[in-house]
């Protein structure tokens, strides 16, 4: 006996659109494809670790380094968006939590920021901390520091996954059921 599914067995239906809405918002692709339970699962899970791991890091440890490190630390004179992720590669897992790492590429890109002054937060919020803020940040942060940006490193890796889901589907009853008669054949 063959080990191949049978042709009459449905296809996955890939979803384009929910794995960007998930990649936009963790668990928004599966809640547009009504499995609301598991989409707010993903949803509270990763912005909660994601969350906590900006507040383990002061909510200073999600960002791209500004042109001053850049033009320090540029060995091979790379462009301006690879040579802030050479010299911040946890902002690469950060990115695939979606919006809420957005804030980083807009503080890192040279668009005018003149009516964020009168609000602190959002003038500051991911934006690259000053180096004598950066060395307080770990000297005093008892490695809750690199644990906050683990957490929010993680957080985004896993939102990869759910990406996935959102793209490839849930596994409906008939697929399952083509997917497990070969090995219940195999095992008679």
């Amino acid at each position: 006996m063959s080990n191949t599914t049978p042709t009459n067995a449905p296809k996955a239906v890939k979803d384009l659109r929910a794995a960007v809405l998930s990649y936009l918002v963790p668990g928004l692709g599966q809640i547009v494809q009504g499995r609301v339970g598991k989409g707010l699962m993903f949803l509270l899970c990763l912005y909660g670790l994601f969350f906590y791991g900006m507040a383990l890091g002061s909510w200073r440890n999600v960002y791209l380094p500004n042109r001053g490190v850049l033009d320090r630390n540029n060995p091979y004179n790379l462009p301006k968006p690879l040579a802030a992720l050479y010299n911040r590669f946890q902002f690469a897992g950060q990115f695939w939590i979606g919006v809420a790492a957005w804030p980083a590429i807009w503080q890192f890109s040279d668009l005018p920021r003149d009516w964020a002054r009168d609000w602190p937060f959002i003038s500051s919020f991911q934006a690259q901390p000053d180096e004598q803020e950066l060395n307080r940040l770990q000297a005093e942060g008892d490695k809750r520091w690199d644990l906050g940006w683990v957490c929010t490193v993680i957080a985004g890796a896993l939102n990869v996954l759910v990406i996935y889901d959102a793209y490839a589907g849930p596994l409906s009853a008939t697929q399952k059921a083509a997917v497990a008669a070969p090995e219940e054949k195999a095992a008679v």
